[in-house]
């Protein structure tokens, strides 16, 4: 008898020892892949992290490799929209906007990745598809992961806020705007528009019952109370600029407008960007020494906070090797270490990317630049509050159909809200009747 327990104690000790020993699962790669061969497009300012990533993935498993090939996203993504994913020249694994996502699909031009399975690995998430895990989903298919969140903030000139009269440590309140250019955003373009559209609950266009509806189409007597106050709040801001003669409603001169009033000692004091134009921000407020950045929703718009859409970034996989079990496992295993978690600071500092399932206070408490901090901050509360981006293909007219109606109000000038009003409504009629 005591032969055998020595036996088994004895077992039982080689295996806490094989398992002691065994090489530990990182968030998003895995030990004991197959051998397999991918490719993995990569910016050039992103190379070190990438190859850090791969280096971590073939450190575990010396049967795969993983070959990085340098090239802009969306100059890869002209190669593969215009050929095919059998072209040589397009990678395995790929960044992508997320405004992409359909139209490649649509020519089945991304492979079904597992996503819940990497964001299990991963961890962060308590509702994956509440975010952008749900946009990249179509017809029960992940054809991308989350990569970076993106979404528009409010950079605040604080030089120009104190002269003009502003206490940014409070919310900004409508009577405390006394010039004209204190507020600069171009709503002519609807990319900035919608933030002042989703405050009032307008859908430019949406899918509904099976069809594609505008609330801009509906008779200005039966809008309900929040859309008309948006609207004529909307109005008003183009009535004040064009009594005014500014720049900021002429498509081609606003943008420079902008930054010369947002530039220290001149009167700008708020606008609203993506964390893109950061460095922007940063030369125009001294240096960023003037610079503040906020929320979204610390902007308002007939008392309701702005917000614009969950957008950003995500990371796809070529379908020709979606019937490749091992091909598909690696590179399911290159994303999820891309967007590792426990890298997510180097992340950031090698592209800019913020990761979807990261606090903000763990890039808080890193040794980021303090305006890079809050900018994150930022986009984080702003993400968090904002509904989805459209991304069906019928959602293109929009933009122009947005800005040409709210621009003809400038040669047209429409006496008061309800006659601007027309002038939308008008250009949504049409849109929609070509939608049909």
């Amino acid at each position: 008898m005591k032969k055998y327990l020595m036996i088994i104690l004895a077992l039982a000790l080689v295996f806490a020892l094989v398992v002691g020993c065994a090489p530990k699962k990182t968030p998003g790669s895995t030990v004991d892949l197959a051998a397999a061969e991918i490719t993995v497009q990569v910016e050039k300012e992103w190379m070190d992290y990438y190859q850090a990533a791969a280096q971590r993935i073939m450190g575990d498993n010396p049967d795969v490799v993983i070959t990085l090939l340098e090239i802009g996203s969306l100059d890869h993504l002209g190669i593969l929209d215009e050929t095919d994913a059998a072209n040589p020249d397009v990678a395995d694994v790929f960044a992508l906007p997320a405004d992409r996502l359909t139209g490649l699909a649509d020519k089945d031009l991304l492979g079904a990745i597992d996503a819940k399975k990497i964001a299990a690995q991963l961890g962060g998430w308590s509702d994956f598809d509440a975010g952008l895990g749900g946009l990249f989903k179509l017809n029960d298919e992940y054809l991308a992961f989350p990569y970076n969140i993106e979404t528009l903030i409010v950079f605040a000139n604080a030089k120009n806020a104190e002269d003009q009269g502003f206490d940014l440590s409070k919310p900004l309140v409508e009577e405390d705007i006394n010039d004209v250019a204190n507020v600069l955003i171009p709503v002519f373009n609807a990319w900035f528009g919608v933030a002042m559209t989703n405050a009032g609950d307008i859908a430019l266009l949406k899918e509904e019952g099976g069809t594609f509806v505008s609330d801009l189409t509906t008779p200005w007597a039966e809008l309900d109370a929040d859309k008309k106050a948006v609207l004529e709040e909307l109005f008003g801001y183009w009535e004040w600029n064009y009594d005014h003669n500014t720049a900021l409603f002429d498509s081609s001169s606003a943008w420079g407008y902008i930054d010369e009033q947002f530039a220290s000692g001149q009167k700008g004091v708020f606008r609203i960007d993506g964390p893109w134009e950061t460095g922007n921000m940063k030369g125009q407020t001294n240096g960023g020494q003037d610079l503040a950045v906020l929320p979204i929703g610390y902007m308002t718009v007939s008392g309701k906070p702005l917000s614009q859409w969950q957008g950003g970034w995500g990371l796809a996989v070529n379908p020709r090797i979606e019937e490749d079990k091992a091909k598909m496992a690696l590179a399911e295993a290159m994303i999820g270490e891309i967007v590792n978690p426990k890298y997510a600071v180097e992340l950031f500092q090698a592209a800019g990317k913020i990761l979807e399932n990261v606090t903000a206070e763990t890039y808080q408490s890193s040794d980021l630049d303090e305006i890079d901090k809050k900018v994150i901050k930022a986009v984080i509360d702003s993400f968090h509050v904002s509904p989805g981006r459209p991304l069906f293909k019928e959602f293109g007219p929009v933009w122009d159909t947005w800005q040409n109606a709210i621009l003809s109000w400038n040669s047209v000038v429409p006496a008061n809200a309800e006659a601007a009003y027309d002038q939308l409504k008008a250009a949504f009629d049409a849109m929609m009747a070509d939608l049909k």
